[in-house]
């Protein structure tokens, strides 16, 4: 279920399965311009980077992003048709991959109000549900999610910590559990770690960042 997926930076994610899929690029090493598909979860630099989003999209890339991004996506030069906007329970289809949103919020801090619209985004590929969860906290919404693989933040802050996710993960039951969001910005790998150690036992955790 892994294969050919890559967290690149913090939670910066590449999917190699048929298409070209990002994302929330961020410190992309150089331009590599491939991506058949970026999607944004919200517009923090450090997941909507527009230098990074430069370096890895070609001219027919669809960006999957929330409805507050289109203005800035516009402004710098991206066209409009190329955009998708969504909105925080919605589903879609793009490039015949089916897509979900799910709201990606705080609970008990202020850095993600519910009220902004952000998002995480289920994608399903070859029959398996990707679940991939934003800068968000334990959710009534998150805590329904059915999906195969769960990319979960991790670092604390401005997420849910390494204890959260774990409960999360617990929760939702996966078959794989990805911890993200730790590393750079906030968090350790040790975060990471001690997140594996959390999950129940019959999820299989991976730590993907190198």
């Amino acid at each position: 279920m892994l294969k050919n997926i890559e967290v690149l930076y913090h939670s910066s994610i590449r999917i190699n399965k048929g298409k070209v899929i990002y994302f929330d690029p961020f410190k992309i090493d150089k331009n590599y311009n491939d991506a058949d598909i970026i999607f944004i979860t919200h517009d923090h630099y450090d997941h909507y980077s527009e230098t990074d989003i430069d370096k890895v999209i070609k001219d027919d890339t669809i960006l999957v992003v929330p409805k507050g991004l289109l203005e800035k996506l516009l402004k710098r030069g991206y066209k409009k048709d190329n955009i998708i906007t969504v909105e925080p329970e919605e589903i879609g289809i793009v490039e015949d991959i089916r897509f979900e949103t799910i709201p990606a919020y705080n609970t008990n801090k202020s850095f993600h109000p519910k009220e902004n619209g952000w998002v995480g985004y289920i994608i399903e590929l070859d029959g398996v549900r990707y679940y991939i969860a934003g800068d968000t906290d334990i959710t009534e919404e998150n805590k329904n999610v059915k999906c195969d693989v769960a990319f979960i933040p991790v670092g604390g802050t401005y997420t849910m910590d390494f204890k959260e996710a774990a409960y999360l993960i617990n929760e939702i039951k996966p078959k794989i559990a990805v911890p993200i969001h730790y590393g750079g910005i906030v968090g350790t790998k040790q975060d990471a770690i001690d997140f594996t150690q959390l999950v129940n036992p019959e999820i299989k955790c991976e730590i993907l960042m190198k």
